[in-house]
């Protein structure tokens, strides 16, 4: 992924093929990015290209699996989901395939990630509150086969940055 192109950064798609996205394609992105509502018309004048180009550009983005979907941005706290948190787990060797479904299961857990160095996986979980929180890191998550040990963080504030990598 990190191999940079005379057109920027090349993107390894969904189909495992490394797409090429050139300026016109990183300016949908970000478009995109901030409102995955826009309309195809509103979205080409933003991006001084004519409809028809917008749409099939977008169509190969989507077909090419650049881009994976379209949805709507919850903030947490007025969902109900006031605690939020990242949990990171240690885990047994050539589990993480297992370790990884299970995680998948399991109500409140929002993202997971599988990293190298210190932890293996890093899973943001988003509850109603501390005690719902502690029962899915000490009930589910740490019951987990394969699951180690674990190391939690509570996240006081977020926001998101400002700066998107498609501009």
């Amino acid at each position: 992924m990190g191999q940079e192109t005379v057109n920027g950064p090349a993107v390894t798609s969904a189909t495992g093929r490394s797409a090429q996205l050139d300026e016109v394609d990183r300016r949908l992105l970000d478009e995109l990015t901030r409102d995955g509502r826009m309309s195809i018309r509103t979205l080409a004048e933003r991006v001084h290209v004519s409809r028809t180009n917008a749409y099939a550009r977008v169509e190969r983005l989507v077909r090419d699996g650049v881009i994976t979907g379209f949805t709507a941005r919850v903030a947490p706290e007025p969902a109900g989901l006031g605690t939020s948190a990242y949990i990171a787990l240690t885990i047994r060797q050539n589990t993480w395939r297992e370790v990884s479904a299970e995680l998948a299961q399991v109500r409140y857990v929002e993202h997971v990630a599988l990293l190298s160095g210190e932890h293996d996986v890093l899973a943001l979980v988003r509850a109603p509150d501390n005690a719902t929180l502690r029962d899915v890191v000490l009930d589910r998550v740490q019951r987990i086969s394969g699951v180690l040990s674990t190391r939690s963080w509570l996240v006081f504030e977020e926001y998101a940055g400002v700066n998107s990598p498609w501009s």
